[in-house]
């Protein structure tokens, strides 16, 4: 090989390498950069397990799919996967999906996959499981919970600091008093307080109406002069917050569980991208 040859091939392997590190560094960057949508809050698990390649666990791939596929054109839908006459009762899957009402489609999808991604992981193998995103919200089943009001609290988080100020509990019932006229989302202010809430799309207005009188109702009496809190029902939330407050660092639930998932899902993403990183180099290195 001539000395000239030489210096055009290591001089190819020197751009490719080159490239190759900007790409890396480029998704290191920017990999972490979901948003405030994928902030986790909450994950309930049934205690009954699955056998793995079981006709159940057949239909919550199908589910978990279609509630992907679904997100990228609808904020919410609801599912009933394997409830023909030939499927045994205990293979049935009842499941739905719901974007906040302020998300884009785009943001909505992307919500949805993070949230499908994490809820195998956080209830691996289980015939239920409910995972809550800052954006959005995924749950199955194998018994048929759809349409049925459901009022138990599943999380609180409360402000561990007070607000005594009479012109605050004013502003603060204002705006619930608004969000408990809500039919799906609103968003509601009076000052310097803010909020918002939401029911799930399988509830009738009525239903969705008296969700909602009970999530504020728990919200006084849960977290009193709390000036930012949330509480999250099995088929509706609420919370409100004081203008330039939004630091909810006092909760009933230690977010030990996001932070776990995030971990695992951070250092799986990131030893794939190590990998084809790799991969891509020896490739380069072996021309």
């Amino acid at each position: 090989m001539s000395k000239r040859s030489l210096q055009s091939h290591s001089t190819h392997k020197a751009i490719v390498a080159l490239r190759l590190s900007s790409l890396f560094v480029f998704l290191i960057v920017y990999y972490p950069s979901f948003g405030r949508a994928h902030i986790f809050i909450y994950a309930g698990c049934s205690q009954e397990k699955y056998v793995p390649n079981s006709p159940f666990e057949g239909n919550r791939n199908s589910f978990l799919a279609s509630v992907v596929s679904s997100s990228s054109q609808a904020a919410y839908n609801s599912f009933a996967m394997g409830n023909g006459t030939s499927t045994p009762p205990e293979a049935t899957v009842y499941g739905l999906y719901q974007c906040r009402g302020d998300l884009k489609t785009t943001d909505c999808s992307r919500c949805i996959e993070s949230a499908v991604n994490q809820i195998s992981l956080v209830c691996p193998y289980t015939y239920g499981a409910s995972l809550q995103l800052e954006g959005c919200y995924v749950r199955y089943e194998h018994i048929d919970f759809l349409g049925k009001l459901d009022t138990s609290i599943w999380y609180k988080k409360c402000s561990k600091s007070v607000n005594n100020d009479v012109e605050f509990f004013k502003r603060r019932d204002d705006v619930l008093a608004d969000l408990q006229t809500a039919v799906s989302f609103k968003v509601s202010s009076s000052g310097f307080v803010e909020g918002f809430a939401q029911c799930l799309g399988d509830l009738t207005p009525a239903d969705c109406t008296t969700c909602l009188a009970e999530a504020i109702a728990k919200l006084k009496n849960l977290c009193g002069s709390a000036p930012a809190a949330d509480v999250f029902l099995a088929q509706c939330y609420a919370r409100y917050w004081a203008s330039g407050y939004y630091d909810l660092t006092d909760s009933s639930h230690d977010d030990q569980v996001g932070k776990t998932v995030a971990i695992i899902v951070g250092v799986v993403a990131g030893l794939a991208i190590l990998i084809v990183f790799l991969s891509i180099c020896r490739r380069a290195m072996e021309r």
